[in-house]
């Protein structure tokens, strides 16, 4: 097979991909998560029940299809920082970017996506396994840059911190959101906020900008 024919392949899948999402998504704000089936999504989006299966071995995952960007996107930002940055500067950084854009990883997805998952049961306790997961994934991140001679849970303990601080910041997108809050007016009231929250982290981590400040 060639490149041409792999490369339309993958586009192929990616697209029946998105299709099988987009019209979860839509049935579960219209009729609720736990009340929609597989099979009917299977039926909105014209494919096999066993097809959605394939993409989405679980069913949560449809909702919550950012996930896997969602657990990594912690620890990336650390893995990817600029030599001499911080964990912290590096994460304050990768913030305050995602909220100039709206980023749905960090909580932005408009009032019907977060009442579905509010609504859910299901979803709340499976956003809260994601949130635990990207804090682990933080966590080997940590340890990985971590100065030798440092305590074995430095790494695990300045994680649990970080990512403790992401989960509040991302809740209270999701609240102000759920009052009906525009996004550009969450992003301006997150914005001094998220910067009270990373001073507060910066002094309890010993990082250099505490001191600055």
């Amino acid at each position: 097979m060639g490149i041409e024919n792999v490369g339309l392949r993958e586009s192929k899948k990616q697209e029946t991909r998105q299709l099988i999402s987009d019209q979860a998504t839509r049935l579960f704000i219209a009729q609720g998560f736990e009340r929609t089936t597989i099979a009917e999504i299977a039926v909105a989006a014209r494919v096999a029940k066993k097809t959605v299966t394939n993409y989405f071995p679980r069913k949560e995952d449809l909702a919550l299809d950012h996930h896997d960007a969602f657990t990594a996107s912690l620890a990336r930002a650390v893995a990817d920082r600029a030599a001499g940055e911080s964990p912290s500067a590096a994460l304050r950084r990768e913030f305050t970017a995602a909220l100039d854009r709206c980023d749905p990883v960090a909580g932005f997805a408009g009032p019907a996506f977060a009442r579905m998952i509010a609504d859910s049961p299901t979803l709340t306790a499976r956003l809260r396994d994601l949130h635990d997961q990207r804090e682990a994934a933080l966590a080997a991140a940590l340890a990985d840059a971590a100065p030798d001679g440092a305590p074995a849970v430095a790494p695990r303990a300045a994680a649990a911190l970080l990512a403790a601080a992401h989960r509040l910041l991302f809740q209270r997108i999701q609240e102000l959101t759920l009052a009906g809050e525009p996004n550009d007016r969450i992003a301006a009231t997150l914005a001094p906020e998220a910067a009270h929250v990373f001073d507060l982290l910066d002094a309890g981590l010993g990082d250099p900008r505490a001191a600055q400040a």
